[in-house]
């Protein structure tokens, strides 16, 4: 198993040494365009394995001939976000990005599993779609699980309870306009409706839809790394071991949910193949609703960028 992890930031270069430390891939290659970088990390990545007790092989590199044959790609670079800057305000400096990136990627790889974190996280997963030419199941974008983890992280802190114990789903775009379901939410199967109440609940919902721009603030220069890393590492680990693990992921809709050629958020099962099944789960008529309205705000975005992936 070979990874390449495109982008040597705080993102990709956290993603890279959790690949490492799980010994997920024989060998994992850092990317960046900036000379020394990735050489540095990886290393320094490399020196860490008598003491982390893995024996992975960590190559930092500029030249995307050293990606030759990756099973999967993991996509990272753009730019940050700013305060004040929304994902969508990213869209045309890293659709360009991101269109470049996956080029390369797939002049050295026939078949990956790539993975997208960019953002405008799933505006990117179809721009690594259409230009790949791969098939759908196999560019899938971290989203779902990032949000999640956040409503989870919220609840459990509220409650005072365990992390291992809640269960949580956040479908829809990657953006203001995600969906938390919070049916489908539970601490130890216990619907999280019979522990708190309506208002509590809502003002978590409405904390994970801002969650990024709440650590933006904080940094003032950068965003989130930490969190989206291990959320990604939980997708490649469900892919490399075969969990078939059921995660929402930003994924290729063709007609499930009543939304057709659009990637957002969904329930889907992961292996070894990539995306084996997209769930279709019960949602309420207004959760359909913020569902079908985050696709369309999504699928406006992606035509804007028609002449930019011609």
């Amino acid at each position: 198993m070979k990874i390449t992890v495109i982008g040597a930031g705080h993102v990709g270069a956290t993603a890279a040494h959790r690949i490492a430390e799980k010994q997920l891939a024989k060998t994992v290659v850092l990317l960046d365009i900036l000379e020394g970088i990735p050489q540095g990390k990886a290393l320094d990545m490399y020196e860490s394995a008598p003491v982390g007790l893995f024996d992975t092989r960590i190559q930092g590199t500029n030249d995307y001939a050293d990606t030759a044959d990756s099973d999967i790609v993991l996509i990272t670079a753009g730019l940050a976000r700013k305060p004040g800057m929304s994902r969508e305000d990213l869209l045309m400096k890293n659709a360009g990005i991101v269109k470049e990136v996956t080029d390369n990627v797939m002049r050295y790889s026939q078949n990956p599993i790539i993975i997208m974190v960019s953002n405008p996280l799933d505006i990117m997963t179809y721009v690594g779609y259409v230009r790949s030419k791969l098939q759908s199941s196999r560019v899938i974008g971290m989203a779902g699980v990032l949000d999640s983890a956040r409503f989870r992280s919220f609840i459990a802190e509220e409650l005072n309870v365990s992390m291992q114990d809640i269960n949580a789903f956040v479908l829809g775009g990657h953006g203001d306009s995600m969906v938390p379901v919070v049916k489908y939410t539970s601490v130890a199967g216990i619907p999280v409706s019979e522990l708190l109440s309506a208002e509590k609940i809502e003002s978590l919902v409405e904390r994970t839809r801002k969650g990024g721009a709440e650590i933006v603030n904080y940094l003032k220069d950068g965003s989130a790394y930490y969190a989206p890393a291990a959320s990604a590492v939980e997708m490649i680990d469900s892919i490399v071991n075969d969990r078939k693990r059921i995660l929402p992921c930003s994924v290729l809709l063709e007609g499930q949910y009543g939304i057709e050629n659009v990637y957002i958020g969904v329930p889907v099962k992961l292996g070894a193949a990539g995306v084996e099944e997209i769930l279709e789960i019960n949602l309420s008529r207004d959760e359909l609703e913020a569902l079908r309205k985050s696709a369309a705000i999504v699928e406006q975005n992606c035509n804007n960028l028609t002449d930019l992936l011609a």
